[in-house]
């Protein structure tokens, strides 16, 4: 083994979100010289405009950086800047099987959080060596030496050699540095192999086409080779091969245990399985990588331009969101009510939030969202079995033998004086409660829970509910069989396709009663009186009536035998009613859908 490989250190930054990842990794790149003074700007690796004005880091990215130790030696440093989300947990995944060591980094402000804890149980799992990093010293509030206490008792990881730093003035920098040569080890690996790569991540170049991330694990990745993708089985050749300084800088070869970019000809994203391994085509090794689930969307909901004009613009703005992230899916759909648009798959509520907002910025489009739900695994009596995304689409109830929904596993971590309140939301919600234990004044709570309670607005309400200092993480465990019925929404008799939904038999009555008193309000009065109705398969379980004009049809008639002729109009315009009801179509505006579908995001069921 050359003693090059022992001069690279492959590292991950994992913390919660707004502990300053994004920030510290600025303060390396500026310290090891990766880009002058002048190309400095903040939050260098978040790309998208969005990363920027949020302060969130949503694709992981990468660094090449030389960095002269105080021993004398050269190093190679390969960075990754990975997301903090819980919805981008699959970029963390990923991002740490191409390391072989984290930064796990802390708020000495904030304390432990619970995605702290999910990234670094997730880096525990895969051997990574860690080194805890004190963020935040120069604020007033910082307490180091609770901070670490609160790492051992939580975490269970040695504090001992833990560096207090600063991402805004810098300080203890250099000692982050030193720490990442002497405690992470150097990649394993025999460059004298036949080539073994992981393919880190992807995204779509207008230039190049498909740019992938991959790090060699084994053997030399050269321009010109031809490779083969072992899960696809496809053959492509390596047009071009280069690191990110952060600048793209082209180069001949990728060395074992180097992370770098290639490019390959390849013009759709789907090839390009994340977590796939890369092998060299004229002698395949065929064994898979270890490790990598494909990321599946979670959450479903439509989307509807409020304009159907703007149909095309929405499917033109999805396909090129598709080129740069493979994670979301999107099929046609139409509705009686909103028209033509799409059944999209998210991988959570925040993914969710972000495509819609890139869908209204980059592209121009006003969009209606419809409810979000999950996906169910409904149960037939005939044995089959299918997942269900849309609830419109579920069988006639006597078909059904039971419908599984998700259940996720829930870490909350949240100051004391808020637990009780947040024990009762969790109860509302159907959890279990798992366990409850104490780091300081903190409790650490772990609840399993329906994941179609939480996509609502669980997070919203647990920040409300403590004033932004609790903290919310979950894992999917697995489907659970449930008490769940289809509740629809009749409109003159007719079933709104576009407001039916997925809910447990327990809230149904409440919930199809405030969406018909909600619909009463919203809907305009025709000619004639319009039911509206919450129904379970055939039975009717609330109903409100929005009642018609009458026109007084009786002011013209007076003199003798007034009452026969009265009547006779009377009976006459009854009828004439009755064919409207018949007859006539009930225009829902958009308005109405709009704040039905608000008021399930905010329902307390």
């Amino acid at each position: 083994m050359s003693s090059k490989i022992d001069n690279i250190r492959n590292f991950a930054i994992i913390a919660h979100i707004d502990h300053g990842k994004s920030t510290i990794a600025d303060r390396i790149i500026h310290s090891c010289g990766g880009l002058s003074e002048r190309e400095m700007k903040a939050q260098v690796l978040d790309s998208m405009e969005i990363e920027r004005e949020r302060g969130i880091t949503i694709k992981a990215q990468t660094v090449k950086l030389n960095y002269k130790a105080k021993n004398g030696k050269n190093y190679i440093l390969n960075i990754i800047d990975t997301p903090g989300h819980v919805d981008f947990s699959y970029e963390v995944s990923r991002s740490l099987y191409a390391c072989e060591g984290s930064i796990l980094i802390v708020d000495s402000t904030q304390g432990v959080e619970a995605q702290t804890l999910a990234n670094v149980y997730q880096a525990l799992d895969i051997n990574h060596e860690i080194i805890p990093v004190l963020n935040k010293i120069d604020l007033p509030a910082s307490d180091i030496e609770k901070t670490k206490k609160q790492i051992e008792d939580v975490i269970g990881i040695d504090t001992e050699n833990a560096v207090p730093c600063s991402g805004k003035t810098g300080e203890g920098i250099d000692e982050i540095l030193e720490q990442i040569i002497n405690q992470l080890p150097g990649p394993t690996g025999n460059s004298h192999e036949n080539l073994k790569c992981l393919l880190v991540d992807s995204w779509y170049d207008a230039y190049l086409g498909v740019v992938i991330l991959v790090r060699v694990i084994n053997g030399k990745l050269k321009k010109n080779m031809k490779i083969k993708m072992v899960s696809t089985n496809q053959d492509y050749i390596v047009e071009k091969v280069g690191v990110f300084t952060p600048k793209p800088k082209d180069i001949n070869e990728l060395n074992t245990g180097e992370i770098g970019f290639i490019t390959t000809g390849i013009k759709v994203l789907s090839e390009t399985k994340v977590g796939d391994t890369i092998c060299d085509a004229s002698q395949p090794d065929g064994e898979p990588l270890p490790g990598f689930r494909p990321s599946k969307p979670v959450v479903f909901c439509g989307l509807f331009p409020v304009d159907s004009s703007e149909y095309q613009k929405l499917k033109d703005g999805l396909a090129k969101l598709k080129l740069n992230d493979s994670s979301f899916s999107f099929e046609p759909e139409s509705s009686s009510a909103l028209g033509l648009g799409f059944r999209c798959g998210f991988l959570g509520l925040l993914h969710l939030e972000i495509i819609t907002e890139r869908l209204e910025r980059e592209f121009d489009v006003n969009l209606i969202t419809t409810t979000p739900g999950v996906v169910y695994k409904v149960n037939l009596n005939s044995g089959e079995i299918f997942d269900l995304q849309n609830p419109s689409s579920l069988p006639d109830p006597n078909f059904v033998k039971v419908i599984e929904e998700p259940w996720i596993k829930a870490t909350i971590i949240t100051p004391d004086q808020y637990l009780g309140s947040i024990i009762k939301l969790c109860q509302d919600k159907r959890g279990i409660q798992i366990n409850l234990s104490y780091s300081g004044n903190r409790a650490v709570l772990i609840y399993e829970l329906p994941l179609n309670e939480v996509v609502f607005d669980f997070n919203d309400r647990i920040k409300s509910m403590t004033s932004g200092y609790a903290s919310f993480d979950y894992d999917i465990i697995e489907h659970r069989e449930g008490d769940l019925v289809k509740l629809s929404i009749l409109v003159n008799t007719e079933p709104v396709d576009a407001l039916a939904m997925m809910i447990h038999k327990n809230f149904a009555q409440k919930t199809g009663r405030i969406v018909c008193e909600k619909l009463k309000d919203l809907i305009p009065r025709h000619n004639f009186m319009i039911p509206i109705q919450a129904a379970i398969g055939g039975k009717i379980i609330a109903r409100e009536t929005i009642k018609g004009f009458k026109k007084d049809v009786l002011t013209k008639i007076h003199g003798g035998g007034a009452t026969d002729r009265k009547r006779k109009l009377l009976e006459k315009q009854k009828k004439g009613k009755a064919r409207s009801k018949q007859f006539g179509k009930v225009e829902i505006p958009q308005e109405a859908f709009i704040g039905v579908l608000k008021l399930n995001n905010g329902n307390d069921s």
